[in-house]
């Protein structure tokens, strides 16, 4: 079996496990142009052509004004699979400049980019927004939360909206390990974009880097780490934890 095949069937169990998906839904994908966006639309298009579950797609890539983020040959590519693609465009580094916000751009940039998928949404009637957080980024973001003093959290497959005119947020990609999308991404010919993110030195020596490299590490000493944690997460045995007692 294909690494692609054995991606579909972990999201495939993902949609069934967390009700990622219904009949009638219409999921607007965003497509950033890395590997982990382009492996989730072709494995929601895979779900969408072989599951019982019926449901249409929509793609969407935010272009972000960085020099050389080449978003027509995202759009190329979307042509060629058939998929209906569209692009929303805005300037962050002159955001983040009138902002002052170069030491800290990626909570602003990332607060926009959301702003502008949920805007498209409403506008195509897509009631879901999927994105390609994969396991790796899930048990990135708990030692995250842990660390940074913030509590037992991470990135759930399923996020329901504070606001009831934005979509359903949804993960399908949340039980697949990196490394599955890294191999699997080997049996495509993705369009090769560079120069995202002009701040990606940044990103890329900031603490989720580091504690990438700590979980890469412990995997060489402990089987299966990954999944270990991913099953972890689902049992939250709250009195043994240093929850206070209810009056």
């Amino acid at each position: 079996m294909s690494e692609f095949r054995k991606i579909c069937r972990l999201a495939g169990e993902s949609c069934v496990r967390y009700r990622l998906t219904g009949d009638g839904d219409r999921i607007l994908v965003g497509l950033s142009g890395g590997k982990d966006s382009f492996i989730l639309m072709h494995v929601l298009d895979h779900l969408r052509e072989h599951a019982p579950v019926k449901f249409s797609l929509a793609a969407a890539t935010f272009d972000p004004g960085f020099p050389h983020f080449d978003s027509d040959m995202i759009a190329q590519y979307c042509r060629e699979q058939h998929w209906e693609h569209h692009i929303v465009r805005l300037n962050i580094p002159e955001i983040i400049r009138e902002k002052g916000m170069e030491k800290s751009p990626c909570v602003l940039c990332s607060r926009l980019r959301r702003g502008k998928l949920y805007g498209l949404a409403r506008e195509l009637r897509c009631n879901k927004l999927a994105l390609g957080q994969h396991l790796d980024d899930v048990i990135t973001s708990f030692f995250m939360s842990v660390c940074r003093g913030q509590g037992i959290s991470s990135m759930a497959p399923l996020v329901q909206p504070q606001d009831p005119a934005h979509p359903v947020l949804i993960r399908p990609l949340a039980l697949v390990p990196e490394g599955r999308i890294i191999a699997a991404a080997g049996e495509f010919d993705f369009p090769r974009s560079t120069g995202i993110c002009q701040y990606e030195k940044d990103v890329n020596t900031g603490d989720r880097a580091a504690v990438g490299e700590l979980l890469a590490r412990l995997a060489e000493r402990i089987p299966d780490l990954r999944e270990n944690i991913a099953h972890s997460l689902t049992r939250i045995e709250s009195r043994h934890l240093l929850v206070p007692p209810e009056d």
